[in-house]
C-alpha cells in the first residue's frame, strides 16, 4: 500500500469482487426461480407415490417371509412354507404396484 492510502491493485480487485458478487446474485436468483417451478405439488405427489410403491414392495417381501417363517416354525415344513409365502408376498406386492400405476390421477 502506498503512503496516501490508494493502491491501484486493491481498487481493481474490488471492482472484480463487485462484478463477481453481482453475477452470483443473478445466478442464485435464476436457480431459485428454476427450482421453484419444480417444487410444485406435482413433485410432491410423485414423491409420495414413490414412497408408497417402495412400502408395498417391502411390505410384501417382509410380510410373506414372516408368515412363511411362522408356518415353517409351527408346521415343520422348512423351507417350503417360507419359499411359498415369500413368492406369494412378491406376487401380491407386484399386483398392488400395478394397480397403483394403472389408476388414473386427478
Amino acid at each position: 500500500m502506498t503512503e496516501n492510502g490508494s493502491d491501484p491493485e486493491a481498487a481493481s480487485e474490488d471492482s472484480r469482487l463487485v462484478s463477481l458478487t453481482e453475477r452470483l446474485d443473478r445466478a442464485e436468483a435464476a436457480e431459485a426461480k428454476r427450482t421453484a417451478v419444480n417444487a410444485g405439488p406435482e413433485s410432491d405427489a410423485n414423491y409420495r407415490l414413490g414412497n408408497r410403491v417402495l412400502a408395498e414392495l417391502l411390505g410384501g417381501l417382509i410380510g410373506g417371509a414372516l408368515f412363511g417363517w411362522l408356518i415353517d416354525r409351527f408346521a415343520g415344513t422348512s423351507p417350503w412354507g417360507l419359499l411359498g409365502m415369500l413368492f406369494m408376498g412378491i406376487v401380491v406386492a407386484f399386483r398392488n404396484i400395478i394397480r397403483l400405476a394403472t389408476t388414473p390421477r386427478k
